[in-house]
């Protein structure tokens, strides 16, 4: 799947998506060229995504929208009993599934269908073990020896004072 889409702004300044934007550049192992239903990803911050498939046609109970580990897939099923005579169909409403490549730590957080633009929105929450933090430079050692000789000594500070 080769998109016109230029995802370069997006790696100069997204920490975690890489593979995402991989996927998005050149899709995924074995899936098709099918570029429907075409879709946009949207950068909001540099934690919160979107991703919105033009759906037209589709209603809420004939779209899935499946998040396991780092993989997003949505689904579109139309009913097979539409009796409908068209005299011209040119609104594609075929069945569709989609597959996106989450980085890690990204979360589904909504969906939301409105005006024919099913509309995704990803969060990326990086759990605090894994978040880096600032390690002071010091001298002092913390150990359960010195602990104890400050706590005798602050006893005899506070008799002496007495």
């Amino acid at each position: 799947m080769r998109n016109n889409v230029d995802l370069s702004p997006f790696r100069r300044s997204t920490v975690g998506f890489d593979r995402l934007f991989d996927m998005l550049e050149s899709g995924l192992p074995g899936a098709s060229s099918d570029t429907y239903p075409p879709f946009d990803l949207v950068r909001e911050d540099e934690d919160h995504h979107s991703i919105n498939l033009a759906v037209a046609g589709f209603r809420p109970d004939e779209i899935e929208v499946v998040a396991q580990q780092n993989q997003l897939v949505v689904s579109g099923r139309k009913p097979e009993n539409d009796n409908t005579q068209y005299i011209h169909r040119g609104i594609a409403t075929r069945n569709f599934e989609r597959r996106f490549a989450l980085a890690d730590y990204v979360q589904v957080r909504n969906a939301n269908l409105s005006d024919g633009l099913l509309s995704i929105e990803l969060v990326r929450e990086i759990p605090e073990a894994v978040k880096p933090r600032k390690i002071e430079i010091g001298g002092r050692v913390n150990n359960q020896h010195q602990l104890e000789g400050s706590s005798t000594a602050h006893k005899a500070d506070e008799q002496h004072a007495a």
